[in-house]
C-alpha cells in the first residue's frame, strides 16, 4: 500500500478545499450576491481549532492547529470570538476578534475578521497584536466553516488559508 507523507495530504486537502470553494463560489454567484441585511441573532458556535494550509510549504510550519474556541453570533452580519490553539509555530495561541462579513454570495458570507493575537515567536516575541484577516464562512443548521486566507508578514508570521469547524450549541 502506498504511503503519503503529510505534506502530500495536506497539499491534496488545500486544493480539494480550493476547488470546492471555487465551485461553491461560481454556483452561488449564479443565485445572488449582494448585501446582508443587519438583523439581530444570538447563535454560540464552538470550534476544536484550526487546519491551515501554509503557502510557504518549505517552512516546515504545523498545519493541525487543534485548539478550543467560541463564537457569538449576535447578528446576521457580525460575531465576536475568541479561543486557543496551538498554532503553526508549535507554540500556543490566543485570540479575539469581531467578524463583520455584510456580503453575501449564495450561501456564503464574505467579509474579515479584526482582532488580536497571542503567542507567535517572531512577532512581538510572543505577544499581542492586531490583525485583519479576509474570511469566508457557511454555516448550515447547527453546523459550519470559517475559511480564513491569512497573509504572510515578512518573516514573522506565515500564510496560509485556515479552516476551522465549527458547531452551534446554542441558539
Amino acid at each position: 500500500m502506498k504511503q503519503w507523507s503529510s505534506a502530500r495530504t495536506a497539499s491534496l486537502l488545500g486544493k480539494a478545499a480550493c476547488a470546492a470553494l471555487l465551485a461553491a463560489a461560481s454556483t452561488a454567484q449564479a443565485q445572488t450576491v449582494g448585501m446582508i441585511d443587519n438583523q439581530p441573532l444570538s447563535e454560540t458556535w464552538l470550534n476544536a481549532g484550526f487546519y491551515s494550509y501554509h503557502f510557504q510549504r518549505d517552512k516546515n510550519l504545523n498545519d493541525s492547529n487543534p485548539g478550543l474556541g467560541a463564537e457569538y453570533r449576535f447578528s446576521t452580519v457580525a460575531s465576536v470570538t475568541a479561543g486557543r490553539f496551538y498554532n503553526s509555530d508549535r507554540a500556543y495561541s490566543n485570540y479575539l476578534g469581531v467578524y463583520y462579513q455584510p456580503i453575501k454570495v449564495g450561501p456564503l458570507r464574505v467579509g474579515a475578521v479584526v482582532g488580536g493575537f497571542s503567542g507567535y515567536p517572531k512577532m512581538r516575541d510572543g505577544g499581542w497584536f492586531p490583525a485583519l484577516v479576509p474570511t469566508i464562512s457557511y454555516e448550515y443548521q447547527r453546523v459550519g466553516v470559517n475559511i480564513a486566507i491569512v497573509p504572510s508578514y515578512k518573516d514573522r508570521l506565515y500564510g496560509a488559508l485556515s479552516f476551522q469547524l465549527k458547531l452551534k450549541v446554542f441558539e
